[in-house]
């Protein structure tokens, strides 16, 4: 290969699962079949772009 050596390049996706960080135990899974929060995206509709991140 011709010029500069050539870092690796990181992932550009990676895979993420909360069920495989949150140990069954926790509190938060409690408070997650308590509380519905299936409403806030409607709440927070304005706040997002519908391209993407908006730039400031």
């Amino acid at each position: 290969m011709m010029g500069p050596e050539q870092e690796a390049q990181r992932a550009l996706f990676y895979k993420f699962s909360v069920e495989d960080h949150v140990p069954s135990g926790h509190i938060l899974r409690a408070i997650d079949s308590v509380i519905d929060l299936s409403g806030a995206h409607k709440h927070l509709t304005e706040y997002y772009s519908s391209t993407g991140r908006k730039i400031d």
